[in-house]
């Protein structure tokens, strides 16, 4: 048993030692908190199992029973188990782990080369793999995909149907919290099922391209698809700052700032443009108020418990000009992911099998790349309806004195439930201190990867850093393409989405790893860099659905890329040059 740092620390597997926060930063970008590591975590650990055994990968014997291995927490942060993602790149026909390497993690230093270990090669598993592959390719367009499309129809209604929380005991808040978890656990592992079938047509087409000499033809190909979920609250803000900016009311409120936006709009709701917001804003709520940052996280505030977090993004898109409607970037990548297409079809025109597979995973991308986002939105809207009732007993115990503030309830361990409930102040001083040493862990820089046991956290340096060199005029930064494009403008180093007031339309957005809650800040962004990431990544399936060109695992580029300097972002070769 590996050393525990903070109560959510976890086992870590001996037999897949490598642990990287590559892709799973954006999931859980802070630390875990108690009752998330307990409850939601483990049974996405179990999801997970549950998809790996779906598609044919591994069998649930490999895996050890009621402890973690494919996810980990170490000093309070979430790992991802990097070999055994490695090692389904190995079994599964036409993939390798340098392939799962590039497209879920992107560029990381210092992880060794993957190393055969027994029991990995397993051709009956090959077989199985092989023949979901075949399946997946039989599928071009997300309504195809049935499951996906009764999941987000059962995930709406449950929000719709929402109780009154407020009527409830403090048990059946509990209990409804527990009956979602359930949920989770299936929701959780379409998700990540459909996360590795989303590697299949992108795979044929990496190969394809590259293969042909045209990696460059890679981005254009699988951007534009549309139906993006993700990407559908940035097209409702947008309409909503459009709105904004077409009123002299609306626009003078918002000058005020976001701060009591909402109570000066409803005094001032007699006026028909005002009215107008007001009602489009509320089926905002209703339809993407379980999005924002650090979602996964029952603690976490989304746009629905914190309606500022939406409207500081809107505020920023109504400054934008007209050419940055997000409609436009999407259906222009799409003309441009047409002819990318012909292009490289063309190329290999003379080679039937290359033209057939090819021919076949252009066509798949079409349902599995937005599958992949779907299936993600459909699974926030029910850690979102988990997060409402427990929010509501945070209420309550504050009200009685034993919280301090509503989201103490993401300290409480699952097993002390039954304590808090029968004696609320007996946690008080436990919950007090953990509160105390996760905030101290946010402040932490964690290791990015680590093989078989990390380093002591008390050693990861300040998520400040400290001072480096940052990078002078004519020097440049080489990180991954992300979405094409070039855009030239001022940097503006993003560490918070919810303060993104120091962005201006046409500015460089730098950020050191984006989740859902950063997606509206793209639109008015000329260009998106990226501290960590991979063609999988959120930060790069938004761009390329927002047309604006993006570079990923650009290592360091929030800390050496100042700000304020004029850059130049190429996202088709990954270069971000000072001017």
């Amino acid at each position: 048993m590996n050393q525990r740092y903070y109560v959510t620390d976890t086992d870590l597997s001996t037999r897949f030692p490598i642990y990287t926060r590559a892709n799973v930063g954006e999931v859980f970008p802070d630390p875990v908190t108690p009752l998330t590591s307990d409850t939601a975590l483990y049974l996405a650990e179990m999801g997970w199992r549950d998809a790996w055994v779906r598609m044919g990968a591994f069998e649930y014997s490999e895996f050890p029973d009621d402890t973690f291995c494919q996810l980990g927490v170490v000093g309070g942060y979430c790992y991802l188990n990097a070999s055994i993602i490695r090692l389904f790149g190995e079994r599964a026909p036409g993939l390798s782990w340098e392939a799962m390497d590039q497209q879920f993690f992107g560029a990381q230093p210092g992880i060794p080369p993957y190393e055969k270990m027994a029991g990995d090669e397993r051709p009956d598993l090959t077989v199985k793999i092989g023949e979901t592959f075949g399946w997946v390719l039989s599928k071009t367009s997300l309504d195809q995909l049935d499951e996906l499309t009764a999941d987000r129809n059962e995930s709406i209604r449950i929000a719709s149907e929402r109780p009154d929380l407020s009527a409830m005991s403090d048990l059946d808040l509990w209990r409804r919290y527990e009956q979602l978890t359930v949920l989770h656990r299936r929701y959780f592992a379409q998700h990540l099922f459909t996360t590795y079938m989303a590697t299949v047509p992108l795979g044929i087409i990496s190969a394809v391209a590259t293969a042909v000499g045209r990696p460059d033809l890679i981005m254009p190909i699988i951007s534009g698809i549309g139906e993006v979920d993700s990407a559908a609250p940035s097209q409702a803000m947008w309409d909503m700052g459009r709105q904004v900016a077409d009123s002299k009311t609306l626009t003078k409120q918002f000058d005020k700032g976001v701060s009591g936006l909402l109570d000066r709009l409803q005094k001032k709701s007699k006026k028909r443009k005002v009215r107008a917001f007001l009602s489009a804003f509320d089926d905002f709520i209703t339809d993407f108020g379980s999005r924002g940052p650090n979602e996964w996280e029952a603690r976490s505030p989304t746009w629905e418990t914190r309606p500022e977090l939406a409207l500081s993004a809107i505020e920023r898109m109504r400054l934008a000009s007209d050419d940055l409607n997000p409609r436009d970037q999407n259906a222009k990548r799409a003309r441009d992911r047409e002819i990318a297409s012909k292009t490289l079809l063309d190329m290999v025109a003379a080679d039937p099998e290359a033209h057939g597979q090819l021919s076949a995973g252009i066509g798949a991308s079409r349902a599995w790349l937005p599958a992949r986002e779907r299936t993600k939105t459909n699974n926030i809207r029910i850690i979102h309806e988990m997060r409402m009732p427990m929010r509501e007993l945070g209420r309550r115990m504050v009200e009685r004195g034993a919280f301090d503030e509503i989201e103490d309830f993401g300290f409480v361990r699952a097993s002390e439930i039954d304590q808090l409930l029968d004696d609320p102040h007996s946690l008080t001083d436990t919950i007090r201190v953990r509160r105390v040493e996760y905030e101290a862990l946010e402040k932490k820089d964690p290791q990015f990867v680590f093989v078989g046991e990390a380093s002591d956290p008390g050693t990861w340096p300040s998520r400040d850093g400290g001072e480096v060199t940052k990078l002078a005029s004519g020097e440049s930064l080489q990180g991954m393409p992300g979405c094409p494009g070039s855009a030239t403008g001022r940097a503006r180093v993003i560490l918070d989405s919810n303060d993104p007031t120091a962005l201006e339309p046409g500015d460089i957005l730098v950020a050191p790893i984006t989740d859902p809650s950063w997606t509206p800040l793209f639109v008015p962004a000329a260009a998106v860099v990226v501290d960590v990431g991979a063609p999988l990544s959120h930060a790069i399936i938004v761009s390329r659905e927002l047309g604006i060109p993006c570079v990923i695992s650009a290592t360091g580029g929030t800390r050496r890329i100042p700000d304020g300097a004029m850059v130049r972002v190429d996202g088709d070769t990954g270069l971000v040059t000072i001017l």
